[in-house]
């Protein structure tokens, strides 16, 4: 491509495209592919519980689930400079809903409020994470204007909260965050496209597939010495969609080959997995080919299951409010 051909980002003003905070940027921002936008900005896993939810005589824009580590999030939208009305807003959100994420959304932070953040995350971390973020939109020429998520405050890579991993970091611990890590440094230098998250010290790592209460879980066990990758399903649906996908059992296994179908009748989730016996995965020279197997199952499943999951013809779990604080998990 001829470099003297290339186009100039032009900003374009939020009210044109989103005219009400709670009408059109709250509903726009609850879609799955505009939250899944917000989660690969933030390099966070964002599952919507609802939006409008109220607190007390106040009502949230946005609750979403934090699927990698379990926490509540709140996000808070604003189409205008951000004020103190709002941040009291989102402390009185967070203490009601009990909630561990903050993300305040607005076209412009003042500098008063960034430092505002700014000390919040350094005092309240691991405890309160808060991410100020300022939307914006761009266009080139004639082109469909595009959003863009700039962090204008985060925390400092979960500084707080790896500081208190590493407290409590026992040795297998510390062989899990290390694989995950190799395995997404793999993934990159492969060209994979698995949307890999931060790794973490724990036995699995976790992707979305397009829809809530569903996910692609890849597990690296010590115990069992094996690998394995499934589709996980949450909720109170999870046992009507796991029969809704067994009916297509035939054709999904052409596509995968043989798979375990656990409908778990003892609790409210299902699974369906593959798993890959005799791995050690503290073995160096093995875990090349650990990392193979791991993505191209993943990358496998989900080219298979996540247009089968969207079109199942179930409803999606969206609370409309919370009045007791959290629901258990």
């Amino acid at each position: 491509m001829n470099p003297d051909m290339l186009g100039t980002l032009e900003p374009v003003d939020l009210r044109t495209v989103w005219t009400d905070e709670a009408r059109k940027l709250t509903p726009w921002l609850s879609k799955p592919e505009n939250l899944e936008r917000l989660s690969k900005a933030l390099d966070l896993e964002l599952e919507l519980e609802g939006t409008e939810m109220l607190v007390g005589r106040f009502k949230a824009d946005l609750v979403a689930n934090e699927t990698s580590t379990n926490s509540r999030v709140i996000i808070e939208n604003q189409l205008e400079r951000t004020n103190h009305d709002h941040l009291g807003k989102i402390i009185t959100y967070a203490s009601g809903l009990r909630a561990k994420i903050i993300i305040w959304i607005a076209k412009e932070f003042t500098e008063e409020h960034r430092q505002a953040i700014d000390f919040l995350n350094e005092t309240a971390a691991p405890d309160l994470r808060i991410y100020a973020i300022e939307l914006r939109l761009f266009r080139i020429g004639n082109s469909m204007p595009a959003p863009f998520f700039e962090i204008i405050s985060s925390p400092n890579e979960y500084a707080a909260t790896a500081k208190h991993e590493e407290s409590g970091m026992t040795e297998t611990k510390a062989l899990y965050l290390d694989f995950w890590t190799k395995f997404r440094d793999y993934c990159r230098s492969h060209g994979s496209s698995l949307n890999l998250r931060k790794p973490r010290p724990q036995h699995w790592c976790s992707l979305a597939v397009g829809r809530s209460k569903f996910n692609i879980s890849l597990t690296a066990s010590t115990m069992f010495n094996r690998l394995g990758c499934e589709i996980y399903i949450r909720g109170l649906q999870a046992k009507h969609a796991f029969k809704l996908l067994q009916a297509e059992r035939a054709e999904i296994e052409r596509e995968l080959g043989p798979l375990e179908w656990m409908e778990l009748p003892e609790k409210q989730d299902a699974r369906i997995v593959t798993y890959k016996p005799d791995v050690d995965i503290a073995d160096q020279p093995s875990q090349a080919v650990a990392f193979e197997w791991l993505r191209q199952k993943a990358e496998s499943f989900h080219k298979t299951f996540s247009p089968r999951i969207k079109a199942l013809p179930i409803e999606d779990e969206i609370e409309a409010e919370i009045d007791d604080g959290p629901t258990s998990q």
